[in-house]
């Protein structure tokens, strides 16, 4: 069965609650799950004005830029995908620093922690189900170790195991990386429309087949440790322009800050000094 724990509400009714600052006791039980099983789900992590401006622009960019499946396995030759959604307007600069995601994610990997990437996927009916795999496996180090990548998944519809939910293999991300399309038992992360699932990067599992006659919705929200590289090139990404507008912290999340005061610096200057002047930074050599 998935292990849920629920965030605390203002509000009454699966299209009212609205989520509020997710307390250290939430947030501390969330980050032990995942260290323990590997994954959690956030319940009503996403209010339903947001879900509905994220579903709307998604299909709209979809419509624009002419988004089509791709022609292997593992995006899926019925799935949509649409890459480095920062780049495309506001809706999207909600999701990397949403208060209650971020917080998890930055008790699994640290605070220092990047975007590594932001992408939807609309798995369209008839897909078959993804390869297992994790999502670290392309990262040359010994198995187990401590968490480096962290994943989430934002559900803009619901997600049930007919119509692809995510499918999980708990505890996996204490063993060494599957072999790419393992044949394994899993179970479903089934979720209502505003869940959010967040998983150890080392954790086996793949997106499920849909059997339905309706389309699956999702944002994938990827972090990486500060000291890795990001799956997206988020500074070439994203133009200096669109990153002045963002906040200090989704700034520092794309990569303008300095990871403990030394990865990343620019002849010990931040990247968010050299961008906009408006961010103090310190060396690690001169505090």
């Amino acid at each position: 069965m998935v292990r849920k724990v629920a965030p605390r509400y203002d509000g009454c009714g699966a299209n009212q609650r609205t989520t509020i600052a997710m307390d250290e006791a939430t947030r501390g039980a969330h980050v032990e799950n995942v260290q323990r099983d590997g994954y959690t789900i956030v319940e009503g992590a996403i209010e339903l004005e947001l879900i509905q401006s994220l579903n709307a622009a998604l299909l709209r960019l979809e419509r624009q830029i002419g988004a089509r499946p791709s022609e292997n396995s593992f995006e899926g030759r019925q799935t949509v995908r649409i890459y480095n959604l920062l780049a495309h307007g506001r809706p999207f600069e909600a999701v990397p620093v949403r208060r209650s995601v971020l917080p998890i994610v930055e008790g699994v990997l640290d605070p220092g922690c990047l975007v590594s990437s932001l992408s939807s996927i609309a798995i369209d009916p008839g897909e078959a189900a993804q390869p297992i795999h994790a999502d670290d496996m392309g990262i040359p180090l010994e198995k187990p170790h401590r968490p480096i990548v962290c994943n989430s998944v934002w559900a803009l519809g619901d997600f049930t195991a007919a119509n692809g939910a995510t499918r999980l293999v708990p505890r996996s991300h204490l063993k060494p990386s599957p072999p790419y399309g393992a044949n394994c038992e899993t179970i479903a992360a089934e979720m209502r429309a505003g869940d959010v699932l967040i998983w150890d990067g080392a954790l086996w599992h793949g997106g499920g087949a849909n059997t339905t006659d309706k389309r699956r919705a999702g944002l994938a929200m990827n972090y990486c440790a500060g000291f890795i590289r990001q799956q997206e090139n988020q500074q070439l990404g994203l133009t200096p322009a669109r990153v002045r507008g963002f906040s200090p912290r989704l700034k520092e999340l794309v990569g303008y800050g300095v990871y403990k005061g030394l990865i990343g610096h620019i002849d010990k200057k931040s990247p968010a000094q050299l961008l906009d002047g408006a961010t103090e930074f310190t060396s690690i050599w001169d505090r």
